[in-house]
């Protein structure tokens, strides 16, 4: 048999795709029919970074619902906060608010967007939060105070 027979015959099978570790390992969306309800999370995030932000609450304790880059968001406005609070000779307090509205829309499966209201004594803050159902459980994607 001669090399261009060999050549010119087709494959008796082709083989699979390779998939990558990623694709087998990493994280896994999940749809909003397999994961709880987002209020209490969003409520309880938004408790959470403003008490983070005062000085009054550690950012590991809501470290595991955090994206890495909201994590290292927050570390940064930690930092800040806190250098502020030297200069100025403030202490560190518990901030005393009330969780206002909560508005939450679905751009698409496995993803919420929301704004939490919180209303201190001197102003109000929003809280912006998209979450996004990774592994069967919700995470926060992006996160912005205002």
């Amino acid at each position: 048999m001669s090399d261009t027979a060999a050549l010119d015959t087709p494959r008796a099978r082709e083989l699979p795709r390779r998939r990558d570790d990623e694709e087998l390992f990493g994280r896994q969306p999940a749809a909003t029919s397999e994961l709880p309800d987002p209020r209490p999370l969003l409520e309880n995030l938004t408790r959470c970074v403003i008490e983070i932000i005062a000085g009054a609450r550690d950012l590991e304790q809501i470290a595991r619902w955090l994206d890495d880059a909201v994590y290292k968001m927050l570390l940064k406005r930690v930092v800040i906060s806190a250098q502020a609070r030297q200069v100025t000779g403030r202490p560190q307090t518990r901030p005393s608010f009330i969780i206002g509205s909560v508005t939450v829309c679905e751009p698409r499966d496995g993803v919420v967007e929301a704004v939490v209201i919180v209303r201190g004594r001197a102003r109000a803050r929003a809280v912006a939060i998209r979450l996004e159902g990774l592994d069967r459980r919700w995470r926060a994607t992006a996160m912005h105070v205002l």
